[in-house]
């Protein structure tokens, strides 16, 4: 990876959750010329993160990317934005739906706007596989979200502002996934799987941050980077996590798959296979060339790619080193 963010003053939406705090703690160790600005609504956890971080690199900015006005005001002078913040609990999303969309709709569309009128040159968003075929307002939400900054580039096109997505599985023991959950209820005596058979993308913060550096380094705009990676079984989770524990299977809930899709047919028509990623590349008459891109072989015809049709898979064995 060749990527110098040395010398760049970096926007982070949502930079107080758990890719926040990986990608921070990457930049910083890296590039210590860079400025990241954490952009989120917890001052509480901005606190946590300046007795970690340090304010030398960091500034905390409190806001919400429903306030048109202050991340307009966030995004001035900024080389970078990264859009990581987002109402990602399903059942949250469910029951408040409004605010699920004023958050993750709305909100990605005031960070669109602010970027290109303050002329940002990089702008990219963190997606889901909820977001693919979404059975969830989540997953649709998210699905909006992808939409919004692919187009964006449409609106940018006489600025320097490209935008582009990232989009990937279940990010391992972030705040909210299956393994906390799991070591909760481990140490209660009891594990409750919604299915046996469920099977899930599964990526470290470690490689999410690889991911968006990835993007950030390769975009030209409009482009959606899906990394390869493995899946895993969550029984195999289970197993790894709380051996002999006895599980409860209680049933899917609403709005849960039982696989999960980043890269559907429709989708392979129109992307290329780079090697450690696939990249969906936009369909509208405004692409932006890439001469990496053009060169790429495309997926075979009708290619899916599906956490349980997977090529490459998380063992029992593999799973404690991971969990670490």
């Amino acid at each position: 990876m060749t990527i110098d963010l040395s010398a760049t003053t970096i926007l982070l939406t949502g930079g107080t959750g758990s890719f926040g705090n990986a990608f921070v703690e990457r930049v910083l160790n890296t590039w210590p010329g860079a400025v990241i600005r954490v952009f989120s609504r917890d001052e509480l956890k901005q606190s946590e993160m300046r007795a970690r971080f340090g304010d030398k690199q960091v500034r905390y900015l409190v806001g919400d990317v429903r306030d048109k006005d202050r991340i307009y005001r966030a995004a001035q002078g900024a080389d970078i934005v990264i859009h990581a913040a987002a109402m990602k609990q399903v059942p949250a999303c469910e029951y408040n739906p409004f605010e699920a969309v004023r958050t993750n709709v709305l909100g990605a569309q005031n960070v669109v706007d602010s970027a290109i009128d303050a002329g940002v040159p990089k702008v990219l968003a963190l997606s889901t596989d909820k977001a693919v075929n979404p059975v969830n307002l989540y997953g649709a939400t998210k699905l909006c979200a992808e939409k919004i900054f692919v187009q964006g580039n449409a609106y940018a096109a006489t600025s320097v502002t490209r935008m582009a997505c990232v989009r990937y599985g279940n990010v391992v023991g972030s705040r909210g996934s299956v393994v906390p959950l799991f070591r909760r209820q481990a140490d209660e005596g009891r594990l409750t799987i919604t299915d046996e058979r469920m099977t899930r993308f599964w990526i470290s913060l470690d490689q999410a941050v690889d991911v968006v550096l990835y993007g950030l380094e390769h975009m030209s705009g409009g482009e959606i980077f899906v990394p390869k990676i493995p899946s895993m079984r969550v029984v195999d989770l289970a197993e790894a996590m709380a051996p002999g524990v006895p599980r409860e299977i209680i049933g899917i809930r609403a709005g849960e798959k039982l696989h999960e899709i980043l890269l559907t047919a429709d989708e392979s028509r129109h992307t290329v296979d780079a090697g450690d990623a696939y990249v969906i590349l936009p369909e509208h008459p405004w692409r932006f060339n890439h001469p990496k891109w053009e060169a790429g072989a495309a997926p075979a015809d009708g290619f899916v790619y599906s956490s349980d049709g997977n090529d490459s898979w998380v063992t029992t064995e593999q799973l404690p080193d991971l969990l670490k």
